[in-house]
């Protein structure tokens, strides 16, 4: 824990899917696909595990919606304060709630990239504000949210979207630019929020709920790495891997995934190199707007 600069948070929690169940099985699939993984990425020439990755105790709060939205918050918080690049792996989306609101108030002026299949936009869903429906509802209300490859959501989320900032899947197909569109609307610290079923089901069908037209592997590459180069990405999630026992290879794409996002955040530094994750613990002290959010972490 003292020398890892990252810090992997599994969440194995399914509390509020809809349809396709399993995803609380998601982090064990993916840390045994990581297991069979070669460590050396090409594209970068790194070996980024010798930056070091600590894996954290995984977050079982189960007894209700908020209240693992408030555990992740904490445990994401803490690890924030001491200085890692904060990582979680889940587990369905509404996790992302606690997850975003940690880094909102720990990063000044942030984007939250979200990348996704759906909206998420609906301010409750099934009697519940902490619905994995509603995990970019927060967000919207307190952050620079950009939404990319969206391509299924309920006519009531037209009210919360910003059509500026959203990015929808048909539109990706026919726009050779829009990689460049999505930085320029973005802060330099930016947290990025992936739902692996933003990818097309052909090549991650192993979600809750998979929706045709998806983006695809190196596209996806591509676009993250150019946001990584060209912000200051202080953490990210990835959620909804509804693992299938009859098919591995959905697993290892998230590790994979994972891994190559990595790759990309520490590239340029050496390791030996002392990691800063620019949290400035005086943001909090100085009136945060998002103050409210703060539980009795304190």
């Amino acid at each position: 824990m003292e020398k890892a600069k990252v810090v992997l948070i599994p969440v194995p929690y399914d509390g509020t899917s809809t349809w396709g169940k399993g995803s609380d099985k998601g982090p064990e699939a993916f840390l045994h696909a990581s297991e069979n993984m070669e460590t050396y990425d090409i594209e970068t020439g790194t070996e980024v595990y010798r930056q070091g990755i600590f894996l954290a105790d995984p977050v079982r709060q189960d007894s209700s919606p908020e209240t693992l939205v408030k555990a992740v918050h904490s445990t994401t918080k803490e690890y924030i304060k001491r200085n890692k690049f904060v990582t979680l792996v889940g587990g369905e989306h509404s996790l992302s709630i606690g997850s975003i609101r940690a880094f909102n108030e720990c990063f000044d002026d942030l984007t939250v990239l979200h990348i996704d299949a759906h909206a998420d936009l609906r301010e409750s869903y099934d009697g519940s504000k902490f619905n994995h429906a509603c995990a970019l509802y927060e967000a919207s209300q307190n952050t620079n949210l950009i939404q990319v490859g969206i391509r299924s959501m309920d006519a009531l989320e037209n009210t919360v979207l910003d059509e500026e900032k959203t990015f929808f899947a048909h539109d990706l197909a026919k726009d050779d630019y829009w990689a460049d569109k999505v930085i320029e609307l973005m802060t330099d610290n930016v947290f990025i929020t992936f739902d692996l079923d933003a990818l097309d089901p052909s090549i991650m069908p192993s979600t809750g709920t998979p929706e045709p037209g998806g983006l695809f592997w190196y596209e996806t590459l591509e676009f993250l790495r150019q946001v990584f180069e060209e912000k200051n990405v202080v953490g990210f999630d990835l959620v909804e891997l509804c693992p299938n026992p009859s098919d591995k290879s959905p697993d290892f794409l998230a590790a994979k995934l994972y891994y190559k996002m990595l790759s990309y955040k520490f590239k340029d530094e050496d390791v030996a190199d002392q990691y800063d994750n620019t949290f400035d613990e005086g943001y909090i002290q100085s009136g945060n707007s998002n103050k409210k959010f703060n539980d009795e972490d304190e």
